[in-house]
């Protein structure tokens, strides 16, 4: 049975209640509709709930190029939805100060995750810091398949030598969303160190991040 937004009593209705109560007392099938068309005979709230049917984490790691396709809900309604997700992920993005010395993972690793944690591929790639532990620049090196993400150590520290980067902090995401370290992410990581020594580059963590968590390999004691 489809929810017509327009049969339910006005002070019920999303748009209202956000402007007279807040974004906050909204359910999260009522924020998605409020930045979406009706089409095809289904009403906003309808289509809310059909996009968000296997949760909102699932929702922000959609290909959208894909999924307007596949469910029909069309290509404005999901171009609406991936820009609402991204305006999201900005905003924490650039809340971060760059010349903050990096002194824990734990802000730079949240804010990898709002950038790396929804996609459907491994991503990798590492921070390259100053001698007073500043970002000199982020990179991402490679783009994997959905399980693994074959890099070579000389990718990741070439780019240091290029940044003239005294260390730096490798990461990569986990496309199952648990962070938690592979026997291939252990040896990636033993062997980038070695090879880091040898250039005289510092190898300060490997982060691994998931849907909305991470593991740091150093505070695990695995480096």
């Amino acid at each position: 049975m489809t929810s017509r937004i327009a049969d339910m009593p006005l002070d019920e209705q999303p748009r209202q209640r956000l402007a007279r109560h807040g974004v906050e007392t909204l359910s999260d099938a009522e924020l998605v509709s409020v930045v979406l068309t009706a089409s095809r005979g289904r009403s906003t709230l309808d289509i809310a709930r059909s996009v968000l049917s296997d949760g909102l984490l699932a929702l922000a790691r959609r290909d959208w190029r894909t999924y307007a396709r596949v469910t029909g809900i069309g290509e404005a309604n999901a171009s609406k939805i991936a820009a609402s997700f991204e305006l999201g992920r900005r905003c924490v993005i650039r809340d971060t100060p760059v010349d903050d010395p990096v002194r824990d993972p734990e802000r730079l690793a949240r804010t990898l995750i709002v950038r790396y944690g929804h996609h459907v591929q491994e991503r990798l790639g590492a921070v390259y810091l100053d001698a007073k532990h500043r970002v000199i620049r982020e990179r991402e090196i490679y783009v994997g398949t959905v399980n693994s993400a074959t890099v070579s150590t000389r990718d990741v520290l070439r780019h240091a030598l290029d940044d003239h980067a005294a260390s730096i902090i490798v990461f990569h995401n986990h496309p199952s969303g648990s962070p938690e370290p592979s026997a291939e992410d252990l040896l990636f990581t033993g062997k980038l160190e070695e090879a880091g020594k040898v250039l005289g580059v510092d190898v300060v963590d490997h982060l691994i991040l998931g849907s909305n968590r991470f593991v740091s390999l150093k505070q695990r004691g695995l480096m």
